[in-house]
């Protein structure tokens, strides 16, 4: 059966409408691109992994910054550049994504790629801060090997687009397991109207996921999800480690670092809903930011003006709801894209079987 999103088989989630393309790059100016390593190595050993890069405007990040802004719902990770996210609550550099050991390469590659735009930074104007998540891909990747290198990372920002997202076994998502079926990469989007008192407009809200977490039995408590008259039991569960989940959150509503960050939290809400609860070793970070304005690196200006939402109206109620059915959805989605997969050792993790999906929720 062909590997498609988790509406495509009837299954809906929520009750808010989806963008277009129902994913991250629905928010206008998102770009994604994926570099995606699967092949042999020597001495037995296997690359099965890759580099996702998430640019939230196709112009200088450096340069035009925008508000974003983190939350850690469980810290067993090692992302980078998360301290000064928070402080200044501005992103400056792509949100990159990849393996827990292709931190510092990707942090290189990407970096190469700034030094490039901004031949001023590490001398004139100071340094800039890169943001890169990872999950453990170790049962599928010769994770010890190193294969990402700092040019995959570059690639992987040269091949984004605002295209449909690429889901499932691809970038980052290449090696990741998800209740010890095969996973990766997820995406969804809601669109959320504010009307009322002549005011019409609308905002979206997207997500990607890094999924690779969780135990067979815990996916939305086990009989839930999938049909009873499917025999589980007869597969083998893969991973003993804990797993974890990168959430990142775009939308062009305006909202601060502050807000951004309340959204951000309920994530965890639609994380939840699939049977996740966040086990002592998951790194589950979220990365939130809006597109809604620009802040220069560069201006003589003292203060700057700001436009937000208001924290008191309903509308953020209705973001909250968006964040928690984005986070679901594009985490099943993940799980619904993936294709069946072998890595290093013969190890091979199953894709999930969408014929026993129950869509009688």
């Amino acid at each position: 059966m062909p590997r498609v999103k988790i509406r495509e088989l009837g299954f809906k989630i929520g009750y808010l409408p989806t963008g277009v393309k129902n994913c991250i790059t629905d928010v206008e100016g998102v770009q994604v691109g994926h570099e995606t390593l699967n092949y042999p190595l020597k001495h037995g050993d296997y690359a099965c992994t890759g580099v996702t890069a998430i640019l939230p405007h196709g112009r200088n990040i450096f340069k035009e910054k925008i508000a974003c802004a983190s939350y850690v719902l469980n810290g067993f990770g090692k992302t980078t550049g998360l301290v000064q996210l928070n402080e200044l609550g501005r992103l400056e550099s792509p949100i990159m994504l990849t393996n827990t050991f292709a931190v510092p390469a990707v942090i290189q590659g990407t970096l190469q790629y700034l030094l490039d735009q901004n031949i001023e930074i590490g001398d004139g104007t100071g340094t800039v801060n890169v943001v890169v998540g990872e999950c453990n891909d170790s049962y599928l990747n010769s994770i010890r090997t190193f294969p990402v290198q700092p040019h995959h990372a570059l690639q992987a920002i040269q091949n984004a687009s605002t295209n449909r997202v690429q889901e499932g076994a691809v970038g980052a998502g290449t090696g990741m397991v998800c209740f010890d079926y095969k996973a990766g990469i997820g995406c969804s989007s809601r669109i959320i109207c504010l009307e009322g008192e002549g005011v019409n407009e609308k905002y979206t809200l997207g997500c990607l996921v890094l999924s690779n977490f969780g135990k067979q039995h815990e996916l939305k408590r086990y009989n839930e999800f999938l049909h009873r008259s499917l025999d589980l039991h007869n597969h083998e569960p893969n991973v003993d480690t804990d797993g974890s989940i990168m959430i990142i959150l775009a939308t062009d509503a305006p909202l601060n670092e502050r807000q951004l960050q309340r959204v951000a939290k309920r994530t965890g809400i639609g994380l939840g809903r699939t049977g996740s609860h966040m086990d002592h070793g998951s790194g589950d970070i979220v990365i939130a930011f809006s597109t809604a304005q620009t802040f220069p690196h560069y201006t003589d200006a003292v203060t700057e003006q700001v436009i937000q939402l208001r924290d008191d109206k309903s509308i953020m109620n209705t973001f909250f709801t968006a964040a928690a059915e984005v986070t679901y959805e594009a985490i099943l989605n993940s799980l619904s894209n993936a294709e069946t997969t072998e890595g290093r050792k013969g190890r091979i993790v199953k894709e999930l079987p969408l014929n026993a999906i129950n869509v009688e929720e």
